[in-house]
């Protein structure tokens, strides 16, 4: 659909009456989907789609609209056509937008990483087989992503990826659940027999009488699946500018107080080696990577076209990370059983939302397989336990160390259409976790 979409844009273009400028859009998929349930599948299908965004701006004025193509030429020049008369029409009745900002010097990309998986029936069988006897539950989605920027200025833009992200659980009974995720940019069925692995021993330490423990403060090990959800918290108001110019951030100690976290945290923005595209919606360029912070202490700031226009900087991002990257650290993944001593191995959590924002206090739920651990050794399932923890606590002071493996987690979102976000991050393991209930 590359050369298809721009020729929409070029036929467009020459619609354009006056002092018009017009910015165009595209996003599309060809992506499987397999559902599992007992170990058996539930449902597939495969889903083909692709979506035309236009901004008509005059002046100060802009109005946007989108409509979904067909593949078919003619169709979808009429389509296209359709929305640019509408959009014109309804241009003249908004107000001048204050904050507008496009690029108006042409920077063309290409972006096309080559497919490197197998079938999707061949992950199937795979997962068919590794679950058999077990009841697996889960989500397998694959394909090919694509994206496209194209103006009226002569720009043009496109970005093409294939991934896939197997997201399941080994169900035990009631709320007893092992979560495991697997995803990338080829297939390593070694790789996958070990998360399969690692997922049956749990599910076997699951069937054992759960442990409660009283509400106080413990060493813990948050894999990258948990520590994930911490980062997510952390990029929803965390690195964007205007949250950092409105004091509306969660790292306003940051800012304010020069607050730090430990040393060894760094976290960039990195769209070089994420499954985003690299141009924003305004035919701005991402650069390859944005340290957003670099050795505990805030960096750059993620602006995006409108906070740009608003602060006088330049656009970087959208105001949220879409390809967070979280430097490893020195501790081996295989040792942080004997490196947690006595203490709580966290699967998973859930629920988080801040308990005090201002503070970047978070609270949330343990999920899934939470364990207890004695002197290296699993012994017990815990039941479910609140937390209520600072960022400053669990990535700062209490901060024990860094795994040295990282690990790839796409978004499993597929709303509207598969989720180009995700994360790079090692595990962490921190003292004196605080658990409220």
């Amino acid at each position: 659909m590359q050369q298809p979409f721009f020729d929409i844009v070029d036929n467009l273009t020459g619609q354009l009456t006056g002092q018009e400028v017009l910015l165009a859009y595209f996003s599309g998929e060809q992506s499987d989907f397999v559902r599992f349930n007992k170990s058996l599948i539930r449902q597939a299908g495969s889903v083909t789609q692709h979506w035309l965004s236009l901004e008509l701006i005059d002046g100060q004025r802009r109005m946007s609209g989108s409509c979904t193509l067909t593949g078919v030429p003619e169709t979808d020049r009429k389509r296209a056509g359709e929305l640019l008369g509408e959009l014109r029409t309804a241009l003249p009745s908004v107000p001048e937008d204050p904050y507008l900002l496009y690029s108006t010097e042409p920077l063309d990309t290409e972006q096309v990483r080559p497919n490197e998986l197998p079938d999707t029936g061949e992950i199937t069988d795979a997962v068919l087989a590794a679950g058999k006897g077990l009841d697996l539950v889960g989500i397998l989605a694959a394909g090919g992503i694509v994206a496209g920027f194209a103006n009226s200025l002569g720009q043009r833009n496109w970005f093409s990826t294939h991934s896939f992200h197997l997201d399941w659980c080994l169900y035990h009974t009631k709320d007893k659940a092992v979560k495991t995720s697997y995803a990338g940019f080829a297939w390593d069925a070694a790789g996958f027999d070990r998360k399969m692995a690692e997922a049956r021993e749990q599910l076997a330490i699951l069937a054992r009488p759960p442990k409660t423990i009283q509400p106080g403060k413990y060493r813990v090990y948050l894999p990258p699946a948990a520590l994930k959800e911490i980062m997510g918290s952390l990029g929803w108001g965390g690195f964007g500018i205007k949250a950092h110019r409105t004091k509306t951030t969660c790292l306003l100690k940051m800012i304010e107080q020069g607050r730090t976290l430990s040393p060894s945290v760094t976290l960039r923005e990195n769209t070089a080696e994420g499954l985003a595209p690299n141009f924003l919606s305004g035919g701005f360029i991402k650069p390859a990577s944005v340290t957003m912070m670099e050795g505990g202490k805030l960096k750059d700031a993620l602006a995006s076209p409108r906070s740009a226009k608003e602060f006088g900087v330049q656009a970087n991002s959208n105001e949220h990370p879409e390809s967070l990257d979280m430097s490893a650290g020195e501790l081996d993944a295989d040792a942080v059983l004997d490196e947690l001593g006595t203490g709580v191995y966290v699967n998973r959590l859930w629920y988080l939302n801040y308990s005090d924002r201002p503070a970047a206090r978070l609270t949330g739920m343990t999920r899934f397989a939470t364990f207890w651990v004695e002197e290296g050794k699993i012994v017990a399932p815990l039941n479910v336990m609140r937390f209520d923890e600072t960022i400053y606590n669990m990535l700062g002071d209490n901060l024990a160390g860094l795994t040295s493996q990282r690990e790839l987690l796409p978004s499993a979102a597929t709303y509207y259409e598969r989720s180009t976000s995700s994360a790079r991050l090692p595990g962490a393991l921190i003292r004196d976790f605080a658990f409220t209930l």
